[in-house]
């Protein structure tokens, strides 16, 4: 099936979607695009059908043209937030799983990557430079500086 698993009530959304913890040499690979004024993480929808490992390789590899493969689930995020860049004033019900990819080697990003709003980049940001950025989600710079040994459930509530 090639749906993405998202839906509409009225003004708000619901959607399932997959994030990419990729960190090699110190760095966190993250995406950006002219419209938005933050950095996000590496991902995107699960589609009907899908499993979430499969999703978030999918996802990664149209992002970025690197097959990288998953180490383990790292968080399980609630998020509820107003969108202002894609879909505007749309209260948005998001569950994401964070998936921590393994390493191999950072390199130069080459792909044609697109979203919603147009051409998307992708970043090697160092971690130690994670807080002076505004970034989404925005508890990755608290947690990925000392790892979860476990599967962390996290909420986060913008409205």
């Amino acid at each position: 099936m090639d749906r993405d698993i998202r839906f509409y009530e009225n003004n708000n959304k619901f959607q399932l979607r997959v994030g990419a913890v990729i960190v090699e040499e110190g760095c966190l690979l993250l995406a950006k695009n002219d419209v938005a004024d933050y950095y996000y993480s590496v991902g995107g929808a699960v589609k009907m059908g899908e499993c979430a490992e499969d999703a978030v390789r999918r996802e990664v590899f149209e992002e970025t043209g690197i097959h990288y493969e998953v180490d383990r689930l790292l968080f399980v995020q609630e998020n509820f937030f107003v969108d202002k860049v894609v879909e505007e004033n749309v209260t948005f019900h998001e569950v994401c799983l964070h998936f921590l990819m393994k390493p191999q080697g950072k390199g130069e990003i080459s792909a044609e990557s697109v979203c919603a709003v147009g051409r998307e980049y992708m970043c090697w940001m160092p971690l130690e430079k994670l807080e002076e950025i505004k970034m989404f989600p925005v508890f990755y710079p608290e947690k990925l500086s000392n790892l979860p040994e476990g599967v962390e459930h996290i909420v986060t509530n913008e409205l």
